[in-house]
């Protein structure tokens, strides 16, 4: 293990240790004020008969709950008087929903059967500061209660500690690939074979296989048959030794003696079956990457071969690039994710700070040093960006990096959507 993995797990302690401070202390964490149901103390508030939020005001109740059965969420509200029902129509109801960011949904009702209902959906996440104004027989009734949920707080610091890492929701280009599979060879013109100019004795070698060689510098050393002169075999290129086949006191004759290569110069070859001929074309971006390992090169297909080869029945699509990190060579097994499409969208999230809460596919914005779920209506998605069509306004800020972490202090903290 590395220091920087070790570092990396202590600082998650932290975080988690952190969030358990909070809730002990009795702050605005996920487990105090921020439980993911509605309403922090929803536990301790008094139930009605339907089992929602019992507000009363003297001898006048409401109570309020989120129905979501079959349709989209929506308050059902139903009065009493005395313990006794009263006809929806009979009371006039406005609530007001204050969320994080300082938006404010007003909603409104009308009666519907023996309750009052919504007068539109109640919106994700169901996580707000909520005022209730009732008017019945004439009288006013106020109310006020916290309902949250997917909430934590975190300070700045706890968090960096941690990893997490922020990003804004906003534009970007939506990029769609294929894979393919193919090898690495070394690029033509990368190697080279070199033989003895005349005929004679070797007295000196100077390199073995794997050695590095600069431009000019010799290998070996060779006496002419004839004339009896010396002169030197030189590397040709910076580069690598890859063969020797030179001994001191060898004949040489018309035999190759060392392959030198430039182990950086590389080329790819992928195999392009039927279902992808189409859409595979020179000049197109590819990411070079091992079957096994880590290591990338970004590169463009150089050509598309206009035949297939009789052994793959498959068609050659070759990538001809520079690597000098060492971390990929010649005979390896390669992946390329060949982009086939670029496509600009208004709205977009790092796919990997993408979690599961509940039913929904979320991020978690990012407010001051409080976080909460915004679950995210999705479109199209790439390794990289996920476009987003609603559940975040654009240049909000969200966990792009380690947002497990969050999600996990919400779950740890027994978070839930209590109606």
């Amino acid at each position: 293990m590395n220091r920087t993995w070790w570092s990396r797990v202590a600082a998650a302690v932290l975080f988690v240790s952190f969030a358990t401070v909070l809730t002990a202390c009795g702050e605005q964490s996920a487990g105090a004020g921020a439980s993911g149901e509605h309403g922090a103390d929803e536990a301790e508030s008094e139930r009605g008969p339907q089992n929602g939020r019992l507000l009363r005001s003297g001898d006048f109740a409401v109570e309020i709950t989120i129905f979501e059965t079959g349709v989209p969420p929506e308050f059902h509200v139903y009065a009493y008087k005395g313990g006794k029902p009263v006809a929806p129509s009979t009371v006039a109801l406005t609530v007001m929903l204050k969320r994080l960011g300082g938006k404010t949904d007003t909603v409104t009702f009308k009666p519907d059967k023996d309750y009052l209902v919504s007068s539109g959906p109640v919106a994700e996440p169901h996580s707000f500061d909520v005022e209730v104004a009732a008017v019945h027989a004439g009288k006013q009734h106020k109310w006020s209660f916290e309902s949250y949920e997917g909430r934590t707080a975190f300070s700045n610091k706890a968090a960096a500690q941690a990893g997490v890492t922020i990003e804004k929701a906003g534009p970007a280009t939506i990029k769609e690939t294929i894979e393919l599979l193919g090898h690495l060879e070394l690029a033509p013109g990368a190697k080279a074979e070199l033989r003895a100019r005349f005929p004679g004795k070797i007295l000196s070698v100077t390199k073995n296989v794997g050695d590095k060689v600069r431009s000019g510098e010799m290998l070996a050393r060779i006496e002419s048959n004839e004339s009896l002169q010396s002169y030197a075999i030189t590397a040709p290129f910076d580069g690598v030794v890859l063969e020797r086949a030179a001994n001191v006191g060898d004949v040489t004759g018309d035999g190759v003696l060392f392959s030198v290569g430039n182990p950086s110069k590389l080329m790819a070859d992928y195999h392009v079956f039927d279902r992808d001929a189409g859409r595979v074309k020179a000049g197109q971006a590819v990411r070079v990457v091992p079957v096994h390992g880590t290591a990338a090169a970004g590169a463009k297909i150089a050509t598309v071969a206009p035949v297939k080869d009789p052994v793959t029945q498959t068609i050659v699509a070759r990538v001809m690039f520079e690597d000098s990190s060492g971390s990929l060579l010649p005979g390896m097994s390669v992946k390329g994710e060949v982009v086939v499409a670029q496509t600009p969208v208004p709205l977009a999230v790092k796919t990997a700070a993408l979690q599961r809460f509940r039913d929904f596919e979320v991020v978690f914005a990012k407010f001051g040093e409080t976080y909460e779920v915004r679950m995210l209506e999705i479109g199209r998605r790439t390794v990289e960006w996920t476009e987003v069509l609603g559940g975040i306004d654009p240049g909000q800020a969200y966990v792009a990096g380690n947002s497990f972490l969050i999600k996990a202090d919400i779950e740890k903290s027994g978070a839930s959507h209590d109606h």
